[in-house]
Order: C-alpha cells, then sequence, then structure tokens
C-alpha cells in the first residue's frame, strides 16, 4: 500500500508522459511489475487474510466467547484508528495545504483534505463514512468493522456450507465478480470475507492435503505455477485491456488470487519459510500501524516540498512511514493488544456466571 500511495502521488508527473517517465510509468502500472503497488488488490487480500484469521478462534469454539471477541475487536481496530486519525489531523494543521502547493490533479488533491473539518473528523473517527479526506486509508477498516460485528453470521454460514465447500466458494466469488462489475462495495469486499472464513473452516484438511502431498513431483512443481498464476490474477484488470466494466469485473480476480495466494502460503512449505521469515515477520507486525499512518505522511511531505520537489517526496514518505511506523506500532498498537485481551478476557469472565478473567 505504501508504494502504491506513492505512485499516485508521482502519477501527475509520470503518466501520460513520452520518453523515460513514459515508460517508467508504463512498466508500473500495465505489466506484471503492478503486483509490487496493487494498493486496491492488497487490500482484498488483507480482507480474505482477515475473514481467515479473524473467524478460525470462533470455528474452533475451545471456551471462545463472542462477547470477549466483540470488546476485544473493538478496541483492537479502534484505539488505532483514533490515533492515526489525531496524527493526521495534527499534520493537516501544523503543515497548511493551499491549491499550488501540490499537484491540482489527481488523487493528491482530489482524495485528501485541505483542511480539517469537525464534522468529517468525528465520521471519520467512528468509520461511518464510504470515503475518508483526514486518513484516506480507514475506508478498508469500515469493511473490517463491519466484518466483525457480523463475524457470527458469517461462521454460521462457512460451517452450513462446509461439506460443498467448493460451491460455497464459487458462489463467493460470483458475487464478488457482479459486485465489482457494478462497483457495489457490499458485494464486492463482503464476499472476501466469506472466502476467508471459508479456508479456516477447511484449514486442518488443506494441511493434512499438503502433508500427504508434499513429495510429489506434481506438487513440486505445481505450486510455482499457481503461485505465477496467481499473481497473474492479482494485477489482471492491469495487464488486460478492457473498458471501464471490464477492468471492474477483472478485478474481482483479485479476490481468487488472493484466496490461491492465502492458501499456498499454508501447503507451500518453501513459501511458508519465506513468509516466517525475521523481515517478513517485522513487516507483518507493523504492518497495520504503517498502513494507518502512511498516506498523512504522504500528503503532508507533498505539500511542505511542494510540485517542484515530488521526487523527494516519493523517495523519503515511505522511509519515514517505515520509522514512524514502527513508533506508532510500539507505543500506540501495541499496549492497545494488550488493553484488547485484557478487555477481552474481562467480558468473557463477565460472560461466565462466577467467572474469573485470566492473568
Amino acid at each position: 500500500m505504501v508504494l502504491h500511495h506513492t505512485l499516485l502521488v508521482a502519477a501527475p508527473y509520470l503518466e501520460s508522459r513520452d520518453g523515460f517517465a513514459g515508460t517508467v510509468w508504463w512498466s508500473l502500472t500495465a505489466t506484471p511489475l503492478k503486483v509490487a503497488t496493487a494498493g486496491g488488490e492488497a487490500v482484498v487480500l488483507f480482507f480474505v487474510l482477515s475473514g481467515l484469521v479473524v473467524s478460525l478462534p470462533a470455528l474452533r469454539g475451545n471456551g471462545f466467547s463472542w462477547s470477549g471477541f466483540m470488546a476485544s475487536r473493538v478496541i483492537r481496530i479502534m484505539l488505532p484508528v483514533w490515533a492515526a486519525l489525531v496524527f493526521a489531523s495534527a499534520l493537516i494543521v501544523l503543515i497548511p495545504r493551499a491549491p499550488g502547493q501540490a499537484p491540482t490533479n489527481g488523487w493528491v488533491a482530489d482524495n485528501n483534505g485541505m483542511t480539517l473539518d469537525p464534522a468529517a473528523l468525528l465520521a471519520e473517527a467512528f468509520l461511518t463514512r464510504y470515503s475518508y479526506e483526514i486518513d484516506n486509508v480507514l475506508w478498508s477498516l469500515r469493511w473490517e468493522m463491519l466484518f466483525s460485528l457480523l463475524l457470527p453470521v458469517f461462521v454460521l454460514a462457512v460451517r452450513a456450507s462446509a461439506r460443498w465447500w467448493v460451491l460455497a466458494g464459487a458462489a463467493g466469488f460470483a458475487v464478488t465478480v457482479a459486485g465489482f462489475a457494478m462497483r457495489d462495495g457490499s458485494l464486492s469486499y463482503l464476499p472476501t470475507f466469506f472466502l476467508g472464513a471459508l479456508i479456516a473452516v477447511r484449514l486442518e484438511p488443506l494441511r493434512e492435503w499438503a502433508t500427504r502431498s508434499a513429495d510429489r513431483a506434481w506438487f513440486r512443481w505445481g505450486w510455482p505455477v499457481v503461485l505465477l498464476l496467481a499473481l497473474l490474477g492479482f494485477v489482471a484488470s492491469w495487464i488486460i485491456p478492457a473498458d471501464d466494466t471490464g477492468r471492474e469485473a477483472l478485478r474481482s480476480l483479485s479476490t481468487l488470487a488472493s484466496v490461491a495466494l492465502i492458501g499456498l502460503a499454508v501447503v507451500a512449505a518453501p513459501l511458508t519459510r519465506f513468509l516466517s521469515s525475521r523481515i517478513c515477520a517485522w513487516l507483518g507486525k507493523t504492518s497495520f500501524s504503517l498502513y494507518l499512518v502512511h498516506v498523512p505522511i504522504l500528503i503532508a511531505l507533498a505539500y511542505a516540498l511542494g510540485p517542484d520537489d515530488w521526487k523527494i517526496t516519493v523517495v523519503a514518505a515511505p522511509l519515514i512511514s517505515l520509522v514512524v511506523g514502527y513508533l506508532f506500532w510500539r507505543f500506540v498498537e501495541k499496549p492497545s493488544h494488550r488493553f484488547a485481551r485484557f478487555a477481552g478476557r474481562r467480558f468473557a469472565a463477565d460472560a461466565i456466571p462466577g467467572g474469573q478473567p485470566s492473568r
């Protein structure tokens, strides 16, 4: 996502240009290299993964508490969101924004607020808006929170369809195709969480199948091919020429590709080892914090440095975001986790007569 938004800052200076600039833009947006900057598709991957991770404890049972889950989940999401909004608001106040200080066309001017509106701040703080201007990335957290509130429905749905998981998965994917084609957010994104939950309900059979198949030649040669196809499907809407409706429909392939990528992460040992490496573990640990703070930093730098120094912005902003993202994780997200776990145990204990919170 950081690279995606950084590319959007550079877009007015690269898009529709001739020569080297045009070649760079084409390479980054119309070839498989788009995998590195596929922002909307990365959000879809996150939704599928969230559907798997969030629903798994509820599916396994083992003393799972719905009241504890909801208390923990709300705190886990909302405290970092509020802190990110304070951070973004401070940057808006400290670095005034006026026309001419940044690109007059493109994502910077069209999708990010230039002034601090209290009403908008309140709406964004409770994730009630469809689009967000103070901290642009919060639109995805709206869907994440909605999924959390609807988790009991998702759990019932995947349990009921577990025996017919292929048909259920195909139906879920078909809904996303229609949703993207019609540009309907509910139909586009809610089924992605369902597909993730469907992976969760089939996780143990999937692992058992991988163990049985790991030494077979077709598996050793097959999973890299599936990985390549999944990555191409992930950015199909960028590399396959189509009209606007067709392109939106092709975006739904990112859902199927995300399911394949997550499945491969479970069954392909080399991929599992890579994703478990220190650098991947660190990036995964701090990714949510980095996600929340990088756009306010990008926009603030774009206005502070101005159009003439846009190259400095696109180089410096990701580096600054990594540092600020780590600090945000250390001093905001990590304490929020601890408080969320405490609240989850407390609410879970209160839901059981005579229950005591674990220490």
